[in-house]
């Protein structure tokens, strides 16, 4: 009797140790984040292929972009998708182009002779814009992301630029507060301690091993945000020359950034990257990581 009461004190003493020992070795959490949704069809596809996986993520949704609308009935069957609004004051498209929401005689200093938005973040550097004008259309694609129907949970910005300089991540921060929107790290600075990695640049070739690699051995400390640009093949995407990048084009003027984000849809739905999720990581979106957070003072420190 004496040694069944032994073995079952043991036991006991067993069963605790291994729930103490799971819970100090908690996973690293893993925030995938889907840029340029809206775009166009085929990067709106791609965010329906990764939702409908049932995996947390989050997507940035771009507002002044004609396909924000499909996106938003898509995005709207997927409680598992946090959605922010993709700030939106370039148009790097040659020939597939995007303005104002506001329209261009209400925001001129934003626009181009044609009425868009500059291709790139030099272009718009060098507009002479005008940070009230910058304020009036990002509170309107704001707005309509409120008024869309759809929960917006953050904000943050298209080709970095909301917060390249100390005055734009000024009013970015002022209407996110005035909006009551967190807003998602930049590689240069972020608001909740997130590590910050973003696959476009990584060349095709070795797109999917560096991706594999590096969510293999995440930081255990931090919630670590990895940045993803996706669309479905397609000649819609395939024609598709990217004005701001060199790097997004072959030297022969073939347009690459279509399997640049082919590559990249790949990778997220592959049985390699899927078989990771619960070993390697724990997969949670912006609303998830928020929850309890206060994000009404929101203070930049230093994302790097």
């Amino acid at each position: 009797m004496k040694k069944a009461f032994q073995f079952f004190c043991f036991i006991i003493a067993f069963v605790q140790v291994c729930h103490i020992s799971a819970q100090t070795t908690k996973l690293p959490q893993l925030l995938i984040r889907l840029d340029d949704i809206g775009m166009n069809h085929s990067v709106n596809m791609a965010a329906q292929k990764v939702a409908e996986t049932g995996m947390p993520v989050s997507v940035s949704l771009q507002f002044a972009c004609p396909w924000y609308q499909e996106a938003v009935a898509i995005l709207k069957k997927y409680p598992n998708v946090t959605v922010g609004v993709h700030l939106t004051l370039t148009s790097e498209w040659r020939y597939y182009r995007w303005g104002p929401v506001t329209g261009r005689s209400v925001v001129p200093s934003l626009v181009d002779s044609d009425g868009y938005f500059p291709h790139s973040s030099g272009g718009f550097r060098k507009s002479g814009y005008k940070l009230d004008e910058v304020e009036t259309e990002l509170s309107a694609q704001i707005e309509r992301a409120l008024h869309s129907g759809i929960k917006i949970t953050y904000v943050d910005p298209h080709m970095g630029i909301a917060l390249s300089t100390p005055e734009l991540r000024a009013l970015t921060e002022k209407l996110a507060h005035k909006y009551h929107l967190a807003i998602s790290t930049l590689s240069t600075v972020t608001y909740f301690g997130e590590t910050y990695k973003e696959m476009w640049g990584e060349p095709v070739a070795t797109k999917k091993s560096a991706f594999l690699a590096y969510v293999s051995n995440l930081n255990t400390s931090r919630p670590n945000l990895v940045v993803i640009h996706t669309a479905t093949p397609g000649a819609e995407m395939d024609a598709l020359y990217d004005m701001a990048s060199s790097q997004m084009n072959d030297k022969d003027g073939t347009p690459l950034s279509s399997i640049h984000r082919q590559t990249e849809l790949n990778m997220l739905l592959s049985p390699e990257f899927r078989e990771m999720e619960g070993k390697k990581f724990q997969m949670i979106n912006y609303e998830q990581l928020l929850k309890d957070k206060d994000i009404s003072v929101l203070k930049a420190v230093d994302g790097k």
